[in-house]
């Protein structure tokens, strides 16, 4: 994502109308917040962030899921079930592409909280008797767990939730413009310090790890809602000259060998944003398609590799409207 915030006062220093600027680390990557107030809630939005590490974070080893996975408690708290929830929904979806469940497979290809790389085809195997959501059930604050083995891995989800809590918390301030941003994925509402719609930048897809070498693909003009791109193209590693991408396919074990380079999803909460976005890098461009047309809550555009290896982009209609013209 490219995004550049520039400006604090819109109108002669009338306090009402500073735009604040507000970053840091976070999740392992860095956020900046925009937000028009005359109070400043720069701790109130480190908080909020907070709120995802204590409960969904694996790196964290008292977090909820850290000990879920662990097999030391089945309790999980409010946040947890509403990203199982959105998880459960998103899995149904798009018929298991997208699934927390995943863990065992993500740790085994290096990209969780375990440093394996390049596992056997028998341990990718032994490993898929733990993957899917039918191996959990939720029933109240309890996770259970139907099969012993499994566990879970947010990450394709919890960025996203955490941009949804700062957006919820201004919100509950009546806080009318913002722009907050994690890693790449973010949610706005209102008009930039600039008096216009937020522009928001989607990257080209170019192998990059560094994210050194950044072009954009196209500029969206947004006054709501949410946008998260999924792509191989920065986490990824190579071996014999083969490259291995951090998206892995739940249902072969595998990581993903689809047409798709970079897939854009635009949505009302960044959690759905993410999650559907990680699922069609797993689907490729066709069956994504199908449901982006299917579901009129998202948007979405897929960059991707046609048979010939020529790179096109396509976009769902309502997308469109929002691409700002050169």
């Amino acid at each position: 994502m490219g995004i550049i915030i520039c400006g604090l006062v819109l109108v002669m220093g009338c306090q009402r109308n500073v735009y604040r600027f507000s970053e840091g680390s976070v999740y392992g990557t860095v956020y900046h917040v925009s937000y028009q107030s005359e109070i400043d809630y720069a701790v109130e939005i480190r908080q909020e962030m907070e709120r995802v590490n204590r409960s969904l974070s694996m790196f964290n080893k008292n977090s909820v899921i850290a000990r879920w996975n662990r097999g030391e408690s089945e309790q999980v708290d409010s946040l947890f079930a509403v990203m199982y929830e959105k998880a459960r929904e998103v899995n149904e979806v798009t018929g298991g592409a997208f699934d927390v469940t995943v863990a065992p497979l993500v740790n085994a290809w290096g990209f969780g909280f375990k440093n394996e790389k390049l596992p056997s085809d028998e341990k990718i195997d032994s490993l898929l008797q733990y993957v899917g959501m039918d191996k959990v059930q939720l029933g109240g604050e309890r996770l259970v767990k139907l099969v012993e083995g499994v566990q879970m891995d947010a990450s394709s989800i919890a960025k996203g939730l955490g941009v949804d809590l700062v957006a919820e918390f201004f919100d509950r301030k009546g806080v009318q413009n913002y722009m907050i941003e994690i890693g790449g994925e973010i949610r706005v509402k209102g008009e930039s310090n600039k008096q216009r719609p937020w522009h928001i930048g989607v990257d080209k897809p170019i192998d990059d790890a560094t994210a050194a070498n950044r072009e954009l693909q196209l500029v969206l003009a947004l006054r709501e809602g949410a946008l998260a791109t999924s792509g191989n193209y920065r986490r990824f590693y190579v071996v014999d000259g083969k490259k291995y991408s951090h998206t892995i396919n739940p249902r072969t074990g595998y990581p993903v060998q689809q047409d798709i380079l970079g897939a854009s999803v635009y949505a009302p909460t960044c959690m759905e944003a993410d999650a559907y976005a990680t699922a069609f890098m797993v689907l490729g461009t066709e069956e994504s398609k199908k449901i982006v047309l299917d579901n009129p809550h998202i948007e979405a555009c897929f960059i991707y590799q046609n048979k010939q290896g020529e790179r096109e982009v396509w976009m769902s209609d309502r997308l469109k409207t929002l691409v700002l013209e050169e």
